[in-house]
């Protein structure tokens, strides 16, 4: 079985700095009034780095990728209708 993990949910970002080869990074959440606060840091050892950027970037790629190819299969459905635009589907595995 898998080791549960702490969960962190965060839409935003702070703050960054890079102290003895870590990258400490402040994650934010929208507040009261959308005022971001601090939800929490992610620290990554600072070789660590471009991989976990490269990693994040392809992922929105992926989702950048899903999400055009439904607004073509909705456009496809109905031509008539005006373009919208369509959400990413809701789940799926991050292919690295």
């Amino acid at each position: 079985m898998a080791e549960i993990r702490t969960i962190l949910f965060a839409d935003g970002m702070l703050d960054a700095t890079v102290a003895n080869g870590v990258a400490r990074i402040t994650l934010a959440q929208s507040g009261p009034e959308g005022k971001p606060m601090p939800a929490g840091q992610l620290c990554v050892p600072l070789v660590q780095l471009p991989t976990l950027a490269n990693g994040l970037v392809n992922l929105l790629r992926q989702v950048e990728a899903r999400a055009k190819e439904a607004q073509q299969q909705r456009q496809a459905a109905a031509p008539e209708s005006d373009s919208i635009a369509v959400p990413p589907p809701g789940a799926f595995r991050f292919q690295s």
